[in-house]
């Protein structure tokens, strides 16, 4: 299972809950990698999405506590086990875990691939992501070149949970 974020220096990924900064590239690598896959995500996410709905070309599964929340063209479970259940439908390379916060807390030891978009800059933030370099059974294995928009710069890392021995 994936996970894909964007964070800041401080694995900050969220303010108010909306993004703290949009950067074309990054939404580019997001559709690239999550078209025709699963993404998961919280039901505060959706509701930052454009009108509320789930993203085309994709199967949106929404993890909701509201046992009465339903949305148009999504799936929602109620649970971890419910989803980790739902899951099981697809291929584990085909997941992507999207958000927010909570959501990326309860799936991250799950995941074997984080998709992380690092900016070199600290926002004013509410809402963090699990910082991986503290976290030993994550290592960085791929890296790009330094990326510029604006005046920011940021890198693409991937990082891959290392197999137990």
């Amino acid at each position: 299972m994936n996970l894909i974020v964007a964070v800041d220096e401080n694995w900050a990924i969220g303010s108010k809950n909306d993004l703290l900064v949009r950067i074309p590239a990054d939404h580019k690598f997001f559709r690239e990698e999550t078209t025709g896959k699963v993404v998961v995500l919280g039901r505060k996410t959706l509701e930052t999405f454009p009108q509320g709905m789930p993203l085309k070309n994709r199967t949106n599964i929404i993890l909701s506590k509201d046992p009465s929340y339903q949305v148009k063209d999504a799936i929602v479970v109620n649970s971890v086990d419910e989803l980790l259940e739902e899951l099981k439908n697809y291929p584990e390379e085909d997941i992507y875990i999207i958000g927010g916060e909570s959501v990326y807390r309860q799936m991250l030891p799950y995941c074997k691939v984080a998709h992380v978009t690092k900016i070199d800059h600290a926002y004013d933030a509410d809402a963090y992501f699990p910082n991986l370099d503290e976290m030993p059974e994550w290592e960085i294995t791929a890296d790009s070149d330094e990326q510029v928009y604006f005046d920011l710069t940021y890198h693409f890392l991937k990082y891959e949970r290392k197999e137990k021995a």
